[in-house]
């Protein structure tokens, strides 16, 4: 079997790249290419999910760029049974919430039935299994993604699944040869299909015989092992349709394969290490089609942790767009998928700085090694459409700019210390400001140095005759010296020192001044970035 880790020998400056040489050395050039990804409805649908999407996203925008008609379909594994309760969902607005914040109970009683048929516990969409397709769907119109998403359900409902089913079952002692190769539980009894049970709507696994030329097979409802725990069947015996059950995952994903014509597929190394073996053996030995061209991607962490519905660490893609841009989010999906990293929302204003530079290369603003500036000048104009015109404000800045909600105050701000043109349009001062929200949100969700609001009214404040007569110089300095961030962070130190003011005291003065509080960001680049004559006017103990 052929490693699905190693696309290519040679060197690509931008991994899509090299997907896409695969694929067109797979595909006729005249056909439809088909790039998949999937998921199971089991949690949260995370940031983490979003590998799945966007790492087909890119390699189909590349194809495009090539002359190729390109379909990026998504299967969400909807008929799966529901194992265990999850302890956290996820709304459509994108709160998460705990089980007793919904209707746990429609979760609880339907252990073992698939997941669209488990009503929605918030109430909003047709099943369980729809809502959290839409949230995948929102997820995808998010970040611009042209999805075509396919419902396992109605995949099986519709007949889609049915030839492939047949021909599965027909072949099942084949079937069972190649699986056993991969899985230590498979013995004579072993059916590759699992009927929904009639009488209570669980999944079952006890097929008792098979006929192929109806189309059905005969079953008996018994106990499933799931989560740690055993789902009682209700011992019914009946009889289902080939599109009243599934295919175990095993078989089900080269069905998806076969089915919907599928090219090239990005997975986790889970799945490289257990389900692709299998798969490629059961698309090639048993369906007699060519798999699809694999790529797989590492995993990323939250902050250093493992993305986990249950212990919380999610976090949604509406969420992340509340603190970026979505270009910035693209980019990250820029970098290779091999590596494993960590999205950390702490530290997203290196993720922002890194963009901002990545972005800068590209337009040749700034200079960077051969290899740094191939990747920004082949991945950009896949991340966002290519704008000379664009201002970027440094996201630390707007965070900074985002303590007081005085839109001409922020620009005013954003002015002074040169981060916005004097000649900016009104257009492109709008745009480079829709960065403070975004940083703001930051600021505030991870409570950081810049979650502060600016003090627009003095104070009520009282300092002896020392510190009073340093702020009074200190404003004079400012007036006539026009110091830059750090030549004032610096004189304010001296300042302190010259007027024998404990140097710690004085920051807090200019703090209690300007924010109210006894702390915050750091005094001289904040004071340089404030409108001069508020800055000297507050320090006089003025307005």
């Amino acid at each position: 079997m052929s490693s699905p880790h190693t696309l290519a020998d040679r060197q690509y400056d931008f991994w899509a790249d090299a997907a896409a040489d695969a694929v067109e050395e797979r595909v006729d050039s005249d056909e439809e290419i088909v790039i998949k990804g999937g998921i199971s409805p089991s949690g949260v649908p995370h940031f983490g999910n979003m590998n799945e999407l966007l790492r087909g996203h890119f390699v189909a925008e590349v194809l495009r760029e090539r002359g190729h008609d390109v379909r990026q379909v998504f299967t969400t594994d909807d008929r799966d049974p529901l194992r265990k309760l999850p302890r956290k969902l996820a709304d459509l607005d994108g709160n998460i919430v705990g089980l007793g914040e919904v209707d746990a109970s429609a979760l609880g009683t339907n252990l073992g039935k698939p997941y669209t048929d488990i009503p929605d516990p918030f109430g909003c969409c047709d099943s369980y299994g729809n809502h959290f397709s839409e949230i995948i769907r929102q997820s995808a119109d998010l970040l611009d993604i042209d999805l075509d998403i396919r419902s396992n359900t109605e995949l099986y409902e519709s007949g889609a699944f049915e030839d492939v089913t047949r021909h599965i079952l027909a072949h099942a002692d084949e079937a069972r040869a190649i699986l056993s190769e991969y899985q230590d539980k498979v013995d004579e009894s072993y059916v590759p299909f699992n009927p929904i049970c009639a009488e209570c709507g669980t999944v079952t696994e006890t097929v008792t015989s098979i006929d192929i030329e109806a189309g059905t097979v005969e079953y008996r409802c018994t106990d499933i092992e799931a989560g740690g725990q055993t789902i009682e069947g209700c011992g019914h015996e009946g009889t289902a349709t080939l599109r009243e059950g599934k295919l175990p995952w095993r078989f089900e994903w080269p069905a998806q394969w076969q089915t919907l014509g599928v090219d090239f597929e990005p997975f986790g190394k889970d799945h490289a290490e257990g389900s692709w073996p299998s798969g490629e053996h059961i698309a090639r030995e048993l369906l007699d089609i060519e798999p699809p061209v694999p790529m797989v991607y590492e995993w990323f962490t939250l902050d250093g942790e493992p993305f986990s519905s249950s212990a919380g660490n999610v976090v949604m893609v509406s969420e992340v767009l509340d603190l970026l841009e979505p270009e910035v989010v693209r980019y990250f999906f820029t970098k290779d998928p091999k590596r494993a990293r960590d999205f950390s929302i702490e530290r997203l204003d290196q993720l922002v700085d890194e963009f901002d530079r990545f972005e800068r290369l590209y337009f040749g603003e700034t200079d960077g090694g051969e290899t740094e500036t191939a990747r920004a000048e082949r991945a950009y104009p896949f991340v966002t459409d290519p704008d000379e015109e664009r201002i970027r404000i440094p996201y630390t800045f707007a965070a900074v700019l985002g303590m007081t909600d005085d839109d001409e105050l922020r620009a005013t701000m954003a002015r002074r210390s040169g981060h916005l043109p004097g000649d900016a349009s009104d257009e492109q001062i709008e745009r480079a400001l829709g960065r403070v929200e975004k940083a703001r949100a930051w600021a505030v969700r991870t409570d950081n140095e810049y979650n502060y609001r600016l003090a627009e009214e003095l104070p009520d404040v009282a300092f002896d005759d020392a510190t009073t007569n340093a702020l009074a110089d200190l404003a004079e300095y400012i007036e006539t010296e026009q110091p830059d961030g750090e030549t004032l962070h610096e004189e304010i130190f001296e300042t302190a020192r010259d007027h024998e003011v404990d140097v710690g005291e004085f920051f807090t003065a200019g703090y209690r001044l300007f924010l109210d509080e006894e702390q915050g960001p750091r005094l001289g680049p904040f004071l340089a970035a404030l409108d001069r004559t508020f800055v000297t006017e507050r320090l006089r103990l003025r307005g």
